[in-house]
């Protein structure tokens, strides 16, 4: 047991600094570190579940497999249809995590709480005129995705202020912010201050999954209690 918890301890170490090391890596637009780093960031965060976790769920071990494609494509600068394509099936099996996870009984809360969210981003999208036509659906339904993620984790916030729903909601927080990011990098500032943004997105990127990751095994232990 004793054995475990170091390991764990160790892993988180290494996290955190594989993950600096990308920010860095980023920022200088350094591509040997990043094409060793990037991948291997999501890939610790699932040994770290893996050791860490009594119940191992399928669906986030598959959130943590597509975010490891996701960062490959990042490296590669992929076809948006595709890098956008593999986020939503990340961001499809988060929801469904967290919503399970949340054990909701009444809707009427989260709706109310994911309405603000859909406002933002739709207004973030109606003042963007650089977004390709076949990118167009995918992107609004990415926006939806995250706004019930962060309407979930408002909700049950001011429904239950405990330990699991602040993390939840500070990785909702993060992700969000994540998600602005990476939209101004790609279609307000086009080929300006890269380096930044990329550097900005990679930090806020480790940040939300590993409060995601804490979420869940935070969850799972008062689940069981």
């Amino acid at each position: 047991m004793k054995e475990s918890i170091s390991l764990i301890s160790r892993l988180t170490i290494i996290y955190f600094v594989f993950a600096f090391i990308e920010v860095i890596a980023e920022y200088f637009m350094y591509q040997p570190l990043i094409i060793i780093f990037k991948p291997f960031i999501p890939i610790i965060l699932l040994l770290l579940y893996w050791l860490n976790s009594s119940k191992r769920q399928m669906l986030f071990l598959l959130s943590l497999f597509f975010l490891i494609i996701t960062n490959v494509l990042f490296i590669q600068d992929s076809s948006e249809m595709i890098f956008f394509g593999i986020i939503a099936f990340h961001r499809i099996l988060s929801v469904i995590l967290i919503y399970k996870m949340a054990k909701i009984k009444d809707h009427i809360p989260l709706i109310i709480a994911t309405i603000p969210f859909l406002l933002i981003f739709l207004y973030l999208f109606l003042e963007t005129k650089n977004i390709p036509k076949n990118s167009i659906v995918l992107i609004l339904f990415l926006n939806t995705l995250i706004s019930i993620y962060a309407g979930i984790a408002l909700s049950n916030y001011f429904m239950n202020d405990n330990k699991q729903n602040s993390i939840l909601l500070i990785s909702a927080l993060l992700f969000m912010m994540l998600q602005f990011v990476v939209f101004i990098e790609k279609y307000y500032l086009i080929n300006e201050y890269t380096n930044i943004f990329r550097s900005i997105a990679m930090s806020f990127n480790a940040l939300a999954f590993f409060s995601y990751y804490k979420y869940v095994i935070t969850a799972e232990i008062s689940n069981n209690d």
